[in-house]
């Protein structure tokens, strides 16, 4: 919970849901945060991190609270974007999400950062 600019990939649009509940959290602790819904609602596809490129600040976490399916290829951008940490969330973790992280130098935690953020 050191790193202070991360991005939730996520339901962030609905409070009612984790991602929104996470992404609310972090940002009433001060932490710098950007959300990343899964899905382009006009178009109906996965967003990618190649908009994230284009900013000049840099997010050092990705918080996982996706379908693992889905959150392998979110890793894989992040990792090409520069993040090194991935939380994972419960129901967001996989063998292969904990495998590629890994084999290409990003830390990866397991938990739950609405616990973590409880402390």
């Amino acid at each position: 919970m050191e790193y202070k600019n991360w991005v939730v990939a996520g339901d962030v649009h609905n409070q009612t849901k984790y991602a929104g509940r996470i992404y609310n959290k972090l940002i009433k602790r001060g932490y710098n945060v950007v959300g990343m819904h899964p899905l382009d609602e006009k178009e109906d596809v996965i967003n990618s991190f190649s908009e994230l490129s284009d900013r000049e600040e840099k997010f050092e976490v990705l918080n996982l609270v996706i379908n693992p399916r889905r959150g392998l290829e979110i890793v894989k951008d992040a990792h090409a974007y520069g993040i090194k940490m991935i939380m994972a969330q419960p129901g967001a973790r996989s063998h292969e999400i904990r495998e590629f992280c890994e084999n290409n130098g990003m830390e990866y935690v397991e938990g739950c950062t609405l616990v973590e953020l409880s402390y």
